[in-house]
């Protein structure tokens, strides 16, 4: 069995000197492979620096929404010309807290990152909470069907999984889906046809069962992989096929 981890942190602090640890953790759970998200410019630049340093790891950069005030195309456009850097993240809309910059501001920067991955063709890992609506027009009104974009750690009810899945979208699932008071990303999950399926971590955050509580790791990725499994009553090694060949389809391996 063969595991992507499609979105995870290892450029975050709390993995800092201990790479090759949490790779050789996560080859121990199947996990061989994983891209490596950005966030800011010095969380892009390290997840290249990773990237260029670790066969296994693939970079993508961008400017979430709490730093879009920071966006710096140019520098954007320049780094994802390197072979390392695989797709354009993670960039979107957060309502969520209050001291982030204002939604006319987000929305303007995830649309000017949107243009450049229609214009180099590279793909895009969406972040997205309290904003669906939004975002839902902002992607319907941009034909990005060639590039590819997923939509990390997806919460949201079937409803929206199905305004999504219309527009063409890869559906990721993060620990949330083995939490116990998560129904609708159950439901949601039970629904994602394999087809359009990617798993994640999202570490150091949101840490899957049994390891709620802990600090989350690529390795988990294997138990999102279980539990989506479970709960589609399919076997693991299958979610992990359709995964891992949906997530090179996706950043184009």
């Amino acid at each position: 069995m063969k595991i992507f981890d499609t979105h995870t942190h290892l450029n975050d602090e709390a993995f800092a000197g201990q790479t090759q640890q949490f790779i050789d953790n996560a080859k121990e759970l199947d996990v061989v492979e994983m891209a490596i998200i950005g966030s800011n410019e010095e969380f892009n630049i390290e997840a290249i620096r990773l990237a260029q340093n670790y066969q296994p790891l693939h970079a993508v950069v961008g400017w979430h929404p709490e730093f879009s005030k920071e966006y710096n195309e140019e520098q954007l456009v320049n780094q994802i010309q390197l072979p390392e850097v695989v797709g354009i993240g993670e960039i979107g809309l957060d309502y969520h807290w209050e001291e982030d910059p204002e939604p006319a501001i987000q929305k303007k920067v995830l649309i000017q990152q949107l243009d450049v991955a229609k214009q180099y063709n590279m793909p895009v890992s969406i972040h997205c909470r309290d904003a669906f609506d939004d975002m839902y027009q902002i992607l319907k009104n941009h034909d990005m069907s060639k590039s590819g974009i997923i939509m990390h750690s997806f919460n949201g009810d079937v409803n929206w999984l199905n305004k999504f899945l219309d527009l063409g979208l890869w559906i990721s699932y993060s620990g949330v889906v083995s939490f116990k008071n998560a129904p609708e990303v159950h439901e949601s999950a039970k629904n994602t046809p394999l087809d359009r399926l990617l798993v994640e971590t999202d570490a150091p955050y949101l840490t899957p069962e049994p390891y709620r509580g802990h600090q989350n790791q690529p390795a988990y990725t294997r138990y999102v992989v279980d539990a989506i499994a479970k709960l589609k009553d399919i076997d693991p090694s299958v979610v992990a096929e359709e995964t891992f060949n949906n997530a090179h389809k996706v950043y184009n391996l």
